[in-house]
């Protein structure tokens, strides 16, 4: 009875068509969010990560045969990686943008105080932003955005095949499209900076015709109320500010992955 007989060729095959695989994957998974938060334990986004490796390595082109352990198969991992990175990255915009948004209007409503440990990314954050955070969470995994993301991860492989480079203008050009974030959060918030801001000049005009009146203890709480039921009306028109954000994040990430 004869051994299989392997070649060092047929290793190095073989852990190429998985090892880097997984590394993208893997940096994806850690910087995109949801599941690149600190509510995911490492270990289960490792697994997750082996589980979407093993489903998509049949179905990819070849891999260049590359021996881990020498400086071109790290120069590999490390570039995989970066692509990873800057795709889970340009997702991660899109959420900051609510973050963003949720700070200005925790500002303008005298909310600015509160805050609480956001447990996605473990830093204070502003309670209307962690409440929007978490709404626009569920939207996207209600939405299967996450299976739009997993779908440009395995056309990246296509599109930026291992070992073509890292395409560092294409990806230079596509960091430049990632301004819109303020932008988006501004427009987010516009309708209740301006009623809020017409609040204030109410009891502006208050402070001017009554002198006598204390406007620091009245226009405080009433700004803080005001600011809630503001901010409650703006809620019933969320869908239809996050489904062009949505779209164009998502479109972005798949210009960045030259995806279709």
């Amino acid at each position: 009875m004869s051994l299989l007989a392997l070649t060092d060729a047929q290793i190095s095959t073989w852990v190429a068509s998985f090892m880097l695989p997984l590394f993208r994957v893997g940096a994806v998974l850690t910087t995109m969010p949801v599941f690149g938060t600190t509510l995911v334990p490492r270990r289960i986004r490792l697994y997750f990560a082996v589980a979407i490796t093993v489903v998509i390595a049949p179905g990819l082109p070849p891999m260049p045969q590359v021996n881990p352990l020498d400086l071109s198969g790290l120069l590999l991992i490390a570039e995989q990686i970066l692509i990873g990175a800057l795709l889970g990255f340009s997702l991660q915009l899109f959420f900051q943008a609510f973050v963003v948004a949720g700070q200005i209007i925790s500002i303008q409503m005298g909310m600015g105080f509160a805050s609480m440990v956001d447990p996605t990314n473990g830093v204070s954050a502003a309670v209307i932003g962690q409440f929007l955070t978490m709404l626009v969470t569920l939207l996207f995994l209600g939405m299967n955005g996450h299976l739009v993301v997993f779908e440009v991860l395995t056309e990246s492989f296509t599109t930026l095949p291992v070992g073509s480079g890292m395409l560092v203008n294409h990806f230079w050009e596509m960091a430049g499209k990632m301004g819109w974030v303020l932008g988006a959060a501004m427009l987010l918030v516009l309708p209740a900076i301006t009623a809020l801001l017409v609040v204030n000049i109410a009891f502006g005009v208050m402070t001017r015709a009554a002198p006598q009146l204390n406007i620091f203890s009245i226009g405080f709480p009433l700004t803080l109320v005001l600011g809630l039921v503001i901010f409650w009306v703006t809620l019933g028109d969320i869908l239809n500010q996050y489904q062009p954000l949505a779209t164009e994040a998502l479109q972005l990430l798949r210009d960045m992955a030259q995806a279709r």
